[in-house]
């Protein structure tokens, strides 16, 4: 009896599979077509930037253009906040202690060229690189940086959202550092 429905229940699913697949469509966005997303972005900081900050929020937007049915070039940007954290810092009056002072919060505007490539139903990956322009000075003169950004993304994206997990490294300058992100985005056809 259990080979029985073991049996059915793979029949079942082989048909499933074969019907939906023949209805499958690889992108939302059809070829020649513009879109933007209003996204929402939360992440972790690592490397160097993890010494400073645990959390990073931000928002972006992100205009798409369709060159085909599963390729599209995108243009990102927005704001990205690292909020500063807690650390100890060595007290230079008492030996061996430390004192607990609040780091800046680290300000970036990231600009991204990137493309957008459906491997699946609704599954893409992504690749951007531009440029992140920090609007907060971390150094005692009060300069700021302008980082690389190189950014992969796998993603998944129906008519109205887009949920994108990414890496997104900064670059340059001597002080590089990541964060590891997630994207919710609201998108629309223009």
């Amino acid at each position: 009896m259990k080979n029985k429905i073991t049996k059915v229940i793979a029949g079942v699913s082989v048909a499933l599979a074969l019907f939906t697949a023949k209805n499958v469509k690889a992108q939302t966005t059809p070829a020649d077509k513009w879109r933007l997303g209003i996204g929402l972005e939360v992440g972790r900081p690592i490397g160097n930037a993890h010494d400073i900050s645990n959390f990073e929020l931000g928002g972006t937007a992100r205009l798409q253009y369709g060159l085909s049915n599963k390729t599209a070039l995108t243009l990102t940007s927005g704001y990205y906040n690292m909020f500063g954290k807690y650390v100890t810092v060595l007290d230079a009056n008492a030996a061996g202690t430390g004192v607990k002072e609040k780091s800046k919060d680290l300000g970036i505007i990231p600009v991204k060229l990137g493309i957008k490539s459906f491997l699946a139903h609704r599954l893409y990956f992504g690749a951007e690189a531009g440029a992140g322009f920090e609007t907060t000075s971390l150094y005692p003169d009060g300069s700021k940086d302008t980082k690389l950004i190189l950014s992969p993304t796998i993603g998944y994206a129906t008519k109205v959202i887009d949920l994108g997990l990414r890496y997104e490294g900064f670059f340059g300058q001597g002080n590089s550092y990541g964060l590891i992100g997630l994207r919710i985005a609201y998108g629309f056809g223009l």
